[in-house]
């Protein structure tokens, strides 16, 4: 055979198997992609008026709500778990919310540091990724002391906010780093003083802890509101902008799947759990009735949404995805 016969036929099988959609696998195979196994960023972003509200992720922390919730029984607990598809343990969110002002940047909560695990600690990444530095953070406002939501306010011994102005209630800030209560209480509580202190010490030093007492005018547009229970200086944060409002909520609830259709469960972590119903009540109803955004630590990422009344209970609305802000 001549090598132009050669040529001549190969091209002719070339366009047989075009034209009959015949497939010629390569000699060689090729590996499948590698999968990435990590999450994106986790920050989300929403104008509320002029201001701009970023949701700041510091991971989830797993936890077996059918042994920590109460006012309920675990069967219960596993029962509306399992409605909502979820499986023991639950990735319960931990978020923050950054709101620019146009001239402040304010932290509300700051996630839990070093404390509580490794698929935690991830504010100050996310906080990157979203376009920001701890550096510029003008105040961090505390809805409360406990680690999920103060413990990243010193990481290594070092001030992650080293130009902020740390806000608590001064019935939060009395409570938490008097030495007396942390010597007076149980066993299993005391790290939560400990903790408090080790976040808290160097903002007290440096004369960066500034307190409030109820409900207060902080910034413009920016103010507290009284809601103890959860602690005793538990505290909501409203937040007003051309007529539209979003309140962060802290903790007055954990458990979305539970705590909405079901107000009256409460937490092992309350230190008034009967307070912190009342408050939850409270909350649930003005929300719905009043329509506002609401910004709550523990509702799945981004944790934004609205109200709305449901027989005995209420429902959560999460925020509709949206890329136009």
């Amino acid at each position: 055979m001549t090598l132009r016969t050669f040529l001549l036929r190969a091209t002719l099988a070339v366009s047989l198997s075009a034209a009959t959609g015949a497939v010629f696998a390569p000699s060689a195979t090729h590996a499948a992609a590698p999968q990435v196994r990590t999450q994106a960023p986790g920050f989300y972003r929403m104008m509320l008026g002029d201001f701009e509200v970023t949701v700041i992720s510091d991971g989830t922390l797993p936890l077996e709500l059918d042994k920590v919730l109460t006012n309920t029984r675990p069967e219960h607990v596993k029962k509306l778990l399992a409605d909502a598809h979820l499986n023991l343990p639950v990735e319960t969110s931990v978020n923050a919310f950054l709101i620019n002002t146009g001239s402040k940047l304010v932290l509300v909560d700051t996630g839990t540091g070093e404390f509580l695990g490794p698929s935690l600690n991830k504010l100050v990444p996310n906080l990157r990724a979203a376009g920001y530095e701890p550096e510029q953070i003008d105040a961090v406002l505390l809805t409360h002391i406990h680690t999920d939501h103060s413990g990243g306010l010193t990481v290594g011994g070092k001030q992650i906010f080293p130009k902020a102005l740390v806000y608590a209630d001064k019935r939060e800030v009395d409570f938490w780093l008097n030495a007396d209560n942390m010597e007076k209480a149980p066993a299993d509580k005391k790290p939560r003083f400990q903790e408090a202190r080790i976040a808290l010490d160097s903002y007290v030093a440096a004369g960066r802890l500034k307190t409030f007492e109820g409900d207060t005018e902080l910034f413009p547009g920016i103010r507290s509101i009284a809601s103890p229970g959860h602690t005793p200086g538990h505290s909501f944060y409203s937040v007003e902008s051309k007529g539209q409002k979003l309140v962060l909520w802290g903790d007055v609830m954990h458990v979305a799947a539970v705590q909405f259709p079901e107000p009256s469960v409460t937490i092992q972590y309350d230190v008034d759990s009967k307070a912190a119903a009342a408050q939850r009540a409270k909350a649930y109803a003005d929300a719905a009735k009043q329509g506002y955004w609401v910004g709550v630590a523990h509702v799945s990422f981004p944790g934004l949404g609205h109200v709305r009344a449901n027989g005995k209970g209420y429902t959560w609305v999460p925020a509709n995805y949206s890329i136009n802000q």
